[in-house]
């Protein structure tokens, strides 16, 4: 790739990562980008790095706009390994030029780098630095997703350079919305969208609607918005801005998700009768089996519902090891708004259904009781129970959906 405009002289500089399948964690069938931003002013400006296996292309890249040594600032808006870790060979490039960080984002950086051989300035919300005919804004956005985190707002050019909010993962040879609908679909951008923001940023809801009040306050209008991964927002910043206001207030759909594993298919075949009591009960239904899906991809799926069964076998008294770890990351995640129910079939004590309500209430969630367990294969009469477990568990959802709408 090359540099790309984006705007009149701002220039995305970044990479396209379509190797990656494991991002700390979290899967991405997609690939992704390192965004980063060159603004060609009367001082030029680079607007974050990238990750070090990278490095060789964004330099390309700028090399295509601007010599890199003719760099006077850079602004560093979040320290995490993927945006940061090219910083050392740009700087060797541009010795003479500013870092401009948050407070946390040097005391982090230094960690890692000598920055006594570096010109560092240390930014908060409301800060500016001139460059030319452009001034630049910065915005602390703390913990979303990282303390040191903050965007940048280039005031002239109505652009949002929004660091790890409003991205994606995906890898793709165009960089902006308008042209990915075109060759892919608006439901493929808003599904990435999604996924995103119920892998990382669903414990920061509140940060969120918080964050973007402040935006509103201040006053900025919004012509593009450019996060370092993904899509850049040219087309419609708004939807995105609505999307992510709609996931900060835990929208959802009215569905439920059934994310289940099994052992020797006992609990697996508890969940036929129960997806058409579901289903009977007008409750649109989506069912996963961990151990063939990947884990963000039922965190995604968890999201988008307003109800979930959990399905797990009696492994030594307690939970199957695979819906353990679901719940262990779904609790890091902090979901909220969601009813929650659990089942499964043991052949000694049972405690598997018993440990995934403790779980649910350390979460806080709401929870459907009691749960159904089965002993051994489910018969005749326990397929019954199973159907009317989940038409009633429909019924319930659908009356705590009505809070929301």
């Amino acid at each position: 790739m090359k540099a790309v405009e984006i705007k009149n002289g701002v220039y995305w500089v970044g990479a396209i990562d379509w190797a990656i399948r494991d991002f700390h964690g979290y899967e991405t069938p997609r690939g992704t980008t390192y965004n980063n931003y060159l603004i060609m002013d009367d001082e030029i400006t680079l607007l974050d790095t990238v990750k070090y296996d990278f490095s060789d292309s964004t330099i390309k890249n700028i090399r295509t706009v601007a010599d890199p040594a003719k760099i006077k600032h850079v602004v560093i808006n979040h320290i995490e390994n993927d945006h940061v870790t090219s910083i050392d060979k740009i700087m060797e490039l541009t010795p003479h030029a500013t870092i401009y960080i948050t407070e946390k984002g040097k005391k982090g950086l230094e960690r890692f780098f000598d920055l006594s051989k570096w010109s560092i300035r240390v930014v908060k919300t409301g800060d500016t630095l001139t460059i030319g005919k452009r001034t630049l804004l910065f915005i602390e956005t703390p913990m979303l997703h990282w303390p040191d985190s903050m965007m940048t707002y280039i005031k002239e050019d109505k652009i949002l350079i929004s660091q790890d909010a409003f991205g994606q993962h995906i890898a793709s040879a165009v960089r902006f919305d308008d042209e990915f609908v075109t060759c892919a679909s608006m439901a493929a951008l808003e599904d990435a969208v999604i996924d995103y923001y119920a892998n990382i940023l669903m414990p920061f809801g509140q940060l969120i609607k918080t964050k973007l009040a402040e935006v509103q306050k201040l006053g900025l209008e919004i012509e593009i918005i450019a996060p370092d991964h993904g899509i850049i927002w040219r087309k419609n910043p708004g939807k995105v801005l609505k999307m992510y206001l709609d996931m900060a207030n835990g929208k959802a759909r009215q569905c439920a998700s059934i994310i289940y594993d099994t052992m020797w298919h006992s609990t697996e075949q508890m969940t036929s009768p129960m997806i058409q009591g579901v289903k009977d009960e007008g409750v649109e239904c989506c069912v996963i089996k961990l151990r063939a899906t990947p884990m963000s991809v039922a965190i995604k799926e968890f999201w988008h519902s307003r109800g979930c069964l959990i399905g797990t076998p009696t492994l030594n008294n307690i939970m199957y090891p695979t819906i353990a770890e679901f719940l262990t990351h779904l609790r890091g995640l902090r979901p909220k708004n969601r009813i929650v129910g659990a089942f499964g079939s043991y052949g000694w004590g049972g405690g598997a259904v018993k440990e995934a309500y403790e779980e649910f209430k350390r979460m806080g969630l709401e929870t459907f009781e009691p749960g159904l367990q089965i002993l051994y294969r489910p018969s005749l009469e326990d397929e019954a129970k199973c159907y009317e477990f989940g038409r009633d568990f429909a019924r319930r959802l659908k009356e705590y959906h009505q809070q929301f709408e």
